[in-house]
C-alpha cells in the first residue's frame, strides 16, 4: 500500500515526498492542484521515481478523492495542501475559505468514507495526519511557549482557516472514529521555498540590489524550523504517534526578523565577496507593518522529542546558510518562477498587494 500525500508539489509536501521515496522506499500517491505554489521541479529526483504517482486533483472535488482512494488504496493520508501565505489571505481569503476549510472536509469524507471500505486490519492501521501551523495559537508576548494545551486565537484569514480545519479533523476523528493524527509548526525554512516568503524574498532582493522590505521595526519573533527536520518529524509522527493526539513541533531557534535579515546578509557577504551590493546590509529597508501581525511565536516541542525521540538536525545557523547556499546554486528553480505571474512583490496590505 501507498502514502497519500496532498499538496506534494508543495514546499512541505515536496521534502515529505523526498524523503518518502529516498529514504523508506514508500510508494507516495501525489495529489496537489498545482497552484501558483505548486511545482513539481520541487520533488527533485523523486518526480521521476517509479514509486512517486502523481495526480493532479483539487481537494475540494469530492468525486476526484473518492477515484483517488480507490485506484491506489493508501494505507494513509498525510494533508498538506493548503494556502499558507498570511498576506495573501489579507488580500484575498475566500481561496483560504474554500481550500483550508472546505477541502480539508471533502477530503476527510472522502477517507471516511474509504475506511470503511478496508478490512479490519488495514483499518485498524490507517492514519489521517493533518498538518497545521502554530500561528493557529495567536501571539505570545516576550516570555512563553505555545503548547498542545495553548488555546486557540488566530489573527489572521490564514490562521484561522488552519484553525477551522484543525477543528474539523479533531471532530470527525471524535464524531466519526477517523483515527486522526494533528502537528502544529514553527516557521518552515529551506530549499525549494516559493518566493514569497520572509527568507526566500530576503536573499532573492539582496542578490538584485534591491531594498530588503522588513515590516515595521523587524522585532517580530518566529520559531524556525528547517523543512528537511519537519519532513522527519511528520514521518515518525505518522507512524509512530497516538491516535488523536496533537504534537506541536519547532526549531528551538527564536529570532527577531531583523536579525533573520542580517543573517542572510552575512551569508551573501560571505559566499559572494565579489558582490557590488556588499554589504548586503545597508538594503534592508522598513516598511509599514502589515495588520495583525503577531509579535512572536515560539513552541514547546518537549512532547514530540520525550514521547517520539524527535529533534531537529540543523541549528538555524547550519539551516540558513544551507538554504542560502541552495537558492545561489539553483537559480534556474527560482528564476522559472520569477518569470511567471509571480515577482516577490509586496502583498498583505489588504487592498489587492498595491505597494
Amino acid at each position: 500500500m501507498s502514502i497519500l500525500v496532498t499538496g506534494g508539489a508543495g514546499f512541505i509536501g515536496s521534502a515529505v515526498v523526498r524523503q518518502a521515496i529516498g529514504g523508506a522506499g514508500e510508494t507516495v500517491i501525489d495529489v496537489d492542484s498545482l497552484t501558483y505554489a505548486g511545482n513539481l521541479d520541487s520533488l527533485g529526483p523523486a518526480r521521476n521515481d517509479a514509486r512517486h504517482v502523481f495526480e493532479q486533483v483539487d481537494i475540494r472535488n469530492a468525486a476526484e478523492l473518492a477515484r483517488v482512494f480507490a485506484q491506489h488504496r493508501p494505507r494513509a493520508v498525510m494533508h498538506l495542501a493548503a494556502e499558507s501565505h498570511v498576506d495573501r489571505s489579507i488580500d484575498g481569503p475566500a481561496d483560504f475559505i474554500q481550500t483550508n476549510i472546505v477541502g480539508t472536509y471533502t477530503l476527510l469524507e472522502a477517507a471516511r468514507a474509504y475506511l470503511e471500505t478496508l478490512d479490519e486490519g488495514d483499518r485498524q492501521a490507517f492514519r489521517f495526519h493533518h498538518v497545521s501551523t502554530d500561528e493557529v495559537y495567536g501571539t505570545l508576548g516576550a516570555e512563553g511557549l505555545f503548547t498542545e494545551q495553548t488555546p486557540y486565537q488566530p489573527n489572521s484569514p490564514y490562521s484561522a482557516s488552519k484553525a477551522s480545519s484543525d477543528h474539523l479533523v479533531r471532530a470527525w476523528g471524535e464524531t466519526f472514529g477517523l483515527p486522526v493524527l494533528v502537528t502544529n509548526c514553527s516557521n518552515n525554512y529551506g530549499p525549494y521555498q516559493f518566493p514569497e516568503k520572509l527568507i526566500p524574498v530576503l536573499i532573492l532582493k539582496a542578490l538584485k540590489g534591491e531594498p530588503i522590505p522588513i515590516y515595521g521595526r523587524g522585532e517580530n519573533v518566529r520559531d524556525w524550523l528547517y523543512v528537511e527536520d519537519h519532513a522527519a518529524a511528520l514521518r515518525l509522527v505518522l507512524e509512530k504517534g497516538r491516535v488523536g493526539e496533537t504534537y506541536n513541533i519547532g526549531g528551538s531557534a527564536e529570532r527577531r526578523n531583523i536579525d533573520v535579515a542580517r543573517a542572510v546578509c552575512a551569508i551573501l557577504d560571505e559566499l559572494l565577496p565579489e558582490s557590488p551590493h556588499r554589504p548586503h546590509e545597508k538594503l534592508i529597508t522598513f516598511v509599514a507593518d502589515r495588520p495583525g501581525h503577531d509579535l512572536r511565536y515560539a513552541i514547546d516541542s518537549s512532547k514530540i522529542e520525550k514521547q517520539l525521540g524527535w529533534a531537529p538536525q540543523e541549528s538555524f545557523e547550519t539551516g540558513l546558510k544551507r538554504t542560502v547556499a541552495w537558492y545561489l546554486e539553483n537559480r534556474d528553480w527560482w528564476e522559472r518562477i520569477l518569470s511567471g505571474a509571480y515577482r516577490v512583490e509586496r502583498l498583505g496590505l489588504g487592498r489587492g498587494g498595491a505597494a
